[in-house]
């Protein structure tokens, strides 16, 4: 349905994640991938929601004086709260010990998304609620050890082994928690296009 009414437009999706590209193949919606180096350094000062959605407007940046009348640039940005702001771990170690933080407790995932066109821009955001179980270090250095989730905000992956040993709930959307508020994102690019 989508790649119908997106005949007249060219998608640009501005991200690496294998996860991101794989849910817009199941919405049907054709893409290009184009990534450009981004340093994500955003304001301290600003709430966690804000937080996402500064760096997700600021990935579009780089792309702004290049884009064309057909084009709409998709670029997204996710973050882990609890109490303090989870990105992607630098190493191992730090993997751990942001998992740790996580275990035995309820967190906030949020996932912005910014769509780009030639003369118009659009931000949004959710936010799913992750209640884990009390985890071990056995279990956590195993987990980091064979799934190696250095690319992860907040050091896991729901989809993976952690998520289905470890997560009692979640409070939301779940595929917001992958990488992508799809069910937001069907919605305000078919509002983009009108």
């Amino acid at each position: 349905m989508l790649k119908d009414l997106l005949k007249d437009h060219e998608i640009i999706l501005a991200s690496g994640s294998p996860r991101r590209q794989n849910f817009f193949k199941e919405l049907g919606i054709p893409f290009t991938i184009d990534v450009r180096p981004v340093n994500e350094i955003y304001p301290e000062y600003l709430p966690p929601k804000e937080i996402a959605e500064y760096l997700a407007k600021l990935k579009a940046d780089s792309f702004k004086k290049d884009l064309s009348e057909r084009q709409i640039l998709i670029t997204g940005d996710t973050i882990v709260f609890n109490g303090e702001i989870l990105g992607k771990p630098a190493s191992a170690v730090e993997a751990k010990k942001m998992i740790r933080s996580l275990s035995g407790k309820a967190h906030q995932v949020i996932t912005a998304v910014c769509l780009t066109g030639k003369h118009h821009q659009k931000v949004f955001s959710d936010v799913t609620k992750v209640h884990f179980r009390e985890l071990s270090d056995t279990e956590i250095d195993f987990y980091v050890e064979q799934y190696k989730p250095i690319d992860k905000a907040g050091g896991y992956a729901i989809q993976e082994w952690i998520g289905l040993v470890g997560i009692e709930k979640i409070e939301g959307s779940y595929f917001n928690v992958v990488g992508l508020p799809t069910h937001l994102l069907y919605r305000e690019i078919l509002n983009f296009i009108e």
